[in-house]
């Protein structure tokens, strides 16, 4: 290809950035290799993975799909209901991308390390496209679900296992590969669940259920686990999208026009007489959805990383290749400190991230509890710090980070996302508590987690002993949110002690346990700069 004209009538272009062209997601990530080995995640399908999705092509029929917006065909041309959403093409192509690359069956297929190879293929494709993760997550996250009705788990799970990608508008019996998504959510009751009004009346073998759902992410899945009031209390139900010779009643009201991931469609739905299948006994439908929220859970915590990760790299590239005051922006002791002091978020949440999915793979009573309470612990933290993050590294970028042409506003766009799907940071908090309080076993993993780590660093071993006194048994509410983030944090502290570079896991403890200076980016001080941004990748990206 021709490279564009820099010798303009007026002027010459100058001082830009070159645009970065293909790129290996993988290879140029020493965290995301160093951390998918150390917790058995399959490197070899993940670097294969890297490249790919870092091909030019792939990155822009990213932005096609984020850019041409899903389209509500609520009728046909005579005035039939369709209730049917079109996507761009693009938007195919990168759910084609992940489902086929296992990010939905791997988890599932008794691999080794499934589920830590399954969060770095969520990782890797969060940096490109992360409206597509949110069926592929609902995807996977179902599957655990379906074991309350073994009859609809047999039809289900190997098309929901199926590692392809089928769009067709046809009944699960007749398709290669299904998605699965999630209607939970009510107007009146939002996270409480337990106000669903919806109702569920038996006809025979099934339900019929009549309400509304305020939030139907991806409308064209195949099916939906959503919950509504049967005769015996809240109750969890399938609900498959299309049946044989008709369409199921679901009737979308609208798309909701959302802040940032673009290219899924959001929906509010309506049920009208809509047939479904139940999941586990009447009353029990929180108890059953829970396997699918645990799952979803990881994914909203593994997200923000990639996010970070694509938005260092988006500021990692231009301030090495921009100059300012007769000297490259990276070679500036400022711009260094900025950057190193955002890096330790990011290698922070990648560690802890893959460290929970770690726990997922291991079948054992405490692994379990452990990811029970370390998930959402992960989830808040990293939550917390994505935003800021994603918003510093486009002030890195001045105004060319404020405008469309960059990958910076989309991130900033998706950026809250995760920490307000599946429980925003309140709700996450109060879980936190009530594990610890009534999950002894989840409680005393983590202890054992961080206690294993002590002796490795004066700070750490300081900073765990003053967290232990402010709360040496339960925090109060109205601390929950600092209980938290102070446990979340000494977590990725262990994490990095075990598995990081020690340049890396000292820098974390000196820049968030033992900080010393300001609180916004580039004020912490004893970090490791060099070796902070060396992390970011090679400079010719």
């Amino acid at each position: 290809m021709l490279p564009p004209r820099s010798e303009l009538s007026g002027h010459e272009v100058f001082n830009q950035p070159d645009a970065r062209g293909d790129a290996d997601l993988w290879s140029a990530d020493p965290a995301l290799s160093l951390y998918a080995a150390a917790f058995a995640g399959d490197t070899q399908h993940l670097a294969t993975r890297g490249r790919a999705l870092g091909r030019v092509d792939l990155r822009d029929a990213a932005r096609e799909a984020m850019r041409v917006l899903p389209d509500l065909r609520l009728f046909d041309t005579a005035g039939r209901r369709l209730d049917e959403v079109v996507f761009h093409p693009a938007y195919h192509r990168m759910m084609t991308e992940g489902l086929r690359a296992g990010y939905a069956a791997i988890p599932w297929s008794g691999a080794a390390g499934g589920h830590v190879t399954h969060a770095a293929l969520l990782y890797l494709h969060s940096q490109v496209e992360p409206g597509t993760c949110c069926p592929m997550t609902m995807t996977y996250a179902a599957v655990p679900a379906l074991a309350a009705n073994p009859e609809i788990e047999a039809v289900w799970r190997p098309k929901l296992t199926a590692a392809a990608y089928d769009p067709t508008i046809v009944p699960i019996a007749r398709k290669t590969a299904a998605t699965l998504g999630m209607a939970m959510t009510e107007k009146q009751g939002g996270s409480d669940l337990r106000a669903n009004t919806t109702r569920a009346v038996q006809e025979g073998q099934h339900y019929r259920l009549t309400g509304h759902k305020w939030f139907c992410s991806a409308p064209m899945s195949d099916g939906f686990l959503t919950l509504a009031q049967a005769p015996g209390g809240l109750t969890c139900f399938l609900v498959p999208r299309w049946l044989e010779g008709v369409r199921n009643p679901l009737r979308i009201l609208r798309l909701k026009d959302k802040l940032g991931n673009r290219a899924n469609a959001s929906s509010e739905i309506e049920y009208d007489n809509t047939l479904a299948h139940r999941l586990g006994d009447e009353g029990q439908g929180v108890r059953t959805i829970i396997e699918m929220v645990h799952h979803t859970r990881l994914d909203t915590a593994m997200a923000p990383a990639g996010l970070m990760r694509a938005a260092l790299t988006e500021a990692h590239h231009w301030v090495a290749h921009r100059s300012a005051f007769q000297r490259r922006l990276i070679d500036q002791p400022l711009m260094r400190a900025v950057l190193a002091d955002l890096a330790l978020d990011w290698e922070g949440a990648t560690a802890l991230g893959l460290r929970v999915a770690q726990a997922f793979d291991t079948p054992t009573p405490e692994a379990r509890a452990f990811a029970r309470l370390a998930v959402a612990l992960a989830k808040y933290l990293s939550n917390k710090l994505c935003p800021p993050l994603v918003a510093e590294a486009m002030e890195v970028m001045g105004g060319m980070g404020y405008v469309e042409d960059t990958a910076l506003p989309w991130l900033y766009r998706e950026a809250p996302l995760n920490g307000i799907w599946e429980g925003s940071g309140n709700v996450i908090c109060l879980d936190i508590l009530r594990t610890m309080a009534k999950e002894p076993l989840a409680s005393a993993a983590l202890h054992a987690e961080l206690d294993g780590c002590l002796g490795a660093n004066r700070h750490y071993d300081a900073a765990l002993v003053a967290h232990r006194a402010r709360w040496p048994h339960a925090a109060p509410e109205a601390e929950a949110r600092w209980f938290a983030e102070s446990l979340a944090t000494l977590l990725t502290a262990a994490t990095l002690i075990r598995h990081a570079p020690q340049a890396i896991s000292d820098s974390y403890i000196a820049g968030r346990l033992a900080r010393e200076g300001g609180r916004t980016p580039g004020t912490a001080r004893g970090l490791a700069t060099e070796a902070l941004i060396a992390r970011l990748g090679p400079l010719d990206l």
